[in-house]
C-alpha cells in the first residue's frame, strides 16, 4: 500500500514539473482563457487606444498636401472680366471642323429656358450659364455618347451678344442699354461707349435694387469699378462746391470751386492780394478726425518755383497774412 502511495505522489510531482516548464516557455498558454465578455472588453479597449493615438508625421503631410491641392485648384478661377457665360438671346456660331461640312457655320439662338435646338445631337442642349469652351465640350460629349461622331472637333463662339447689358442714363451723349461681352467690365469702358459729357462729375450704380454711394469720376478707382449685368448707371454733375478766402485780399468771401484749382489761382480769382509784399498764406482744411489742419505757405517761394503751387480742395479756408 505504501508503494502505491509513493508511486502516485511521484507521478504528481513529475506532472507538476512539466506544467511549470511549459508555462515558462509559453507564458501566454499559462494564462486562463478569458470569457466572451472579457474578450469583448479587451477588443474595445484596443480599438479605443488605436483611435486616440496621435497622428504620425506622414498623416500630417498627407493632410497638408490635400489641403494645398484644394486651395491651388480654387486659385485658378478666371476673373469675371475674362469670362462670358452664355445667356438667353445670345446667338452661337457652331462649326464642325473635321467632318464632311468642315468649316460650315450654323447659327443657334439660345431660347427661353437656356437651351439651343441641336438636332444632330438628338435635340435641345442646355447651354445657359456655360462658356463657349464648356458648350463645345458638352456638344462633343453628347455626340460621342450617342455614337454619332467620335472625336468630333467642334468650334463654338458667340456670334451676337444679347443677354448681358447695363442701363446708362444721365449726363452722357448716348443713353440707354449697353451690351456687355464679359461677365464684368470696368466702368470706364461703358462710359467711353456712352460718350461721357464734359459736365459729368459723379456716378451712382444701382445693383440688385440697392443704390450705391455717389462716386467721383475724377478718381481712377471709380473708373476701374467693375459693372455687371443688370446694373443701372446714372451719371450726374458735380454738386456746386466752394472755398473761402479772407485776409489781405481784394475780394474776400465764398468762391465757387473748380476742380484742379491751385492756391495762386484761387488768390487771383479773389482779385489778388491787397499788398505787393505779401509773404504768408495759410490753408485750413478738415482732417481725418474732423479737426482743422492748417498749413502755412510762402507766396514768394511758390512764385519763384522753390515749392509747388498746392492744390485747393472744396471747403478749404484760405487766409492771406501780412
Amino acid at each position: 500500500m505504501k508503494n502505491i502511495i509513493s508511486i502516485a505522489l511521484l507521478s504528481l510531482c513529475v506532472a507538476g514539473s512539466v506544467l511549470i516548464a511549459n508555462a515558462q516557455k509559453n507564458p501566454e498558454t499559462a494564462k486562463p482563457k478569458a470569457t466572451p465578455s472579457e474578450e469583448q472588453k479587451n477588443q474595445n479597449s484596443g480599438a479605443s487606444s488605436t483611435l486616440s493615438s496621435p497622428k504620425t508625421a506622414n498623416d500630417s503631410i498627407a493632410e497638408t498636401t490635400s489641403t494645398t491641392a484644394a486651395a491651388t485648384s480654387g486659385a485658378t478661377t478666371q476673373p469675371l472680366t475674362e469670362v462670358y457665360k452664355v445667356g438667353v438671346g445670345d446667338i452661337l456660331d457652331v462649326r464642325f471642323m473635321n467632318s464632311v461640312n468642315a468649316g460650315r457655320s450654323t447659327l443657334f439662338t439660345v431660347v427661353a429656358g437656356g437651351m439651343i435646338d441641336f438636332p444632330v445631337a438628338g435635340g435641345p442642349i442646355m447651354v445657359a450659364g456655360l462658356t463657349a469652351d464648356e458648350i463645345q465640350a458638352r456638344i462633343a460629349g453628347e455626340l460621342k455618347r450617342r455614337a454619332i461622331e467620335d472625336g468630333a472637333h467642334i468650334s463654338v463662339g458667340v456670334r451676337q451678344y444679347v443677354s448681358h447689358s447695363v442701363l446708362v442714363t444721365g449726363l452722357i451723349g448716348s443713353p440707354g442699354a449697353h451690351i456687355l461681352r464679359r461677365e464684368a467690365v470696368p466702368l470706364y469702358v461703358v462710359l467711353a461707349e456712352s460718350q461721357l459729357r464734359n459736365d459729368a462729375g459723379r456716378v451712382v450704380i444701382l445693383r440688385g435694387g440697392v443704390t450705391g454711394q455717389a462716386l467721383d469720376l475724377s478718381d481712377p478707382v471709380t473708373l476701374n469699378t467693375t459693372v455687371i449685368n443688370g446694373d443701372v448707371i446714372t451719371v450726374t454733375g458735380r454738386p456746386q462746391e466752394f472755398y473761402y478766402i479772407a485776409g489781405r485780399i481784394n475780394y474776400p468771401g465764398q468762391k465757387t470751386y473748380q476742380s484742379g484749382i491751385t492756391l495762386l489761382q484761387a488768390i487771383l480769382a479773389a482779385g489778388g492780394t491787397s499788398r505787393q509784399n505779401e509773404s504768408k498764406v495759410e490753408i485750413s482744411r478738415d482732417g481725418t478726425d474732423g479737426r482743422l489742419v492748417t498749413t502755412r505757405f510762402n507766396l514768394k517761394d511758390i512764385k519763384a518755383g522753390v515749392i509747388q503751387d498746392p492744390k485747393v480742395l472744396p471747403g478749404d479756408r484760405i487766409q492771406v497774412l501780412n
